[in-house]
C-alpha cells in the first residue's frame, strides 16, 4: 500500500473529496495471514468495502486497484452492488485472466503504462474495447508498470475521468 502508484492514486482521489482506504492484502507488509493467490484476497477487498460502507452509509463506492490489486479488486467490485465505478491501474493482462470483466457493465477507467512489462498495452486495449458499459482507456507513453516519472499523468487521467463523470467533485 506504500508504493508510489497506490499512494498517488489515493492522493488523487482524496483531492477530489472522495473517501479513501488503502490496505495491504493478507501477508503483505505487516498484515496477518498468507498470500492466497487471489482467493482469500477477495475477502480482504470485501472487508474493506464493508468498512467503507459502514463509515459512509449510502455513498456509492469506487474500487481502484493496481496490478494484483487491480485483478482482485475489479473482480470483487464488479459483483458488489455498493460499488458504482472501477479503476484499473497497471492491469497485468500478460498472465492473468480478466474475462470476468466481460459481464461487468459498471463504468471503468484503465490507466496503463505503454511499456508495462506485466500487461501488453495492445492486449489490454483490445480487452477494454470489447467490454460492456462505459469505459475509458488511457495509455501513458514511455512509462513502465510503476508509471516511473509520470505519476502526474496518472493523477491527470484519474482526475479527468472522475471530474467528467461527477460535476460536484472538488478540483
Amino acid at each position: 500500500m506504500h508504493n508510489k502508484v497506490i499512494y498517488r492514486t489515493a492522493k488523487s482521489l482524496d483531492a477530489l473529496g472522495l473517501p479513501v482506504l488503502r490496505f495491504n492484502f493478507r501477508g503483505a507488509g505487516m498484515s496477518a495471514g498468507t498470500h492466497d493467490r487471489g482467493r482469500g484476497e477477495q475477502g480482504d477487498v470485501r472487508a474493506a468495502l464493508d468498512f467503507l460502507a459502514g463509515e459512509f452509509p449510502g455513498v456509492p463506492l469506487l474500487v481502484a486497484g493496481f496490478s494484483f490489486g487491480c485483478w482482485v479488486g475489479l473482480r470483487v467490485g464488479c459483483g458488489d452492488h455498493r460499488v458504482a465505478e472501477l479503476i484499473g491501474l497497471g492491469t497485468p493482462v500478460n498472465n492473468t485472466d480478466f474475462s470476468f470483466l466481460e459481464s461487468c457493465t459498471k463504468p471503468k477507467l484503465f490507466v496503463h503504462g505503454a511499456n508495462d512489462e506485466h500487461g501488453d498495452v495492445k492486449t489490454l486495449q483490445t480487452l477494454v474495447a470489447g467490454l460492456p458499459g462505459e469505459k475509458r482507456f488511457v495509455a501513458i507513453p514511455g512509462v513502465d508498470h510503476f508509471f516511473a516519472g509520470k505519476l502526474d499523468q496518472l493523477d491527470g487521467a484519474i482526475t479527468s475521468w472522475l471530474s467528467d463523470r461527477h460535476s460536484n467533485l472538488k478540483r
